[in-house]
């Protein structure tokens, strides 16, 4: 047999297995939703931007520093925290599963 047919063989074996078909739904969900948090983040200070400069151009208190500055860095610190709770969910669940579906796969 070639290795191009045991391959097709490995690929259809892992495209069959419903632990495969879950994984691509949770995987697909989560990756929406992550991408919708970071829309609503992102187009939204662009909004602020946009639409209520005035609140943005506020001075905290009685410094110089504005509003705009720590609103920035909040999104900045979302983006952070976002990538790493994917990068940590990718490499425990996803990446176990993953592993599991391809041991079994190889069978």
């Amino acid at each position: 047999m070639s290795q191009t047919a045991t391959q097709d063989q490995v690929i259809q074996r892992i495209q069959s297995n419903p632990k495969y078909q879950r994984l691509r739904s949770v995987r697909n969900r989560f990756a929406w939703v992550l991408t919708i948090l970071m829309l609503i983040v992102y187009y939204g200070y662009v909004g602020l931007i946009a639409f209520d400069k005035e609140l943005l151009a506020k001075p905290i208190g009685a410094g110089v520093t504005t509003w705009g500055m720590p609103i920035g860095l909040g999104v900045i610190l979302f983006t952070v925290v976002v990538t790493g709770i994917y990068v940590y969910r990718a490499n425990t669940e996803f990446d176990a599963i993953t592993e599991q579906i391809l041991k079994e796969a190889q069978q």
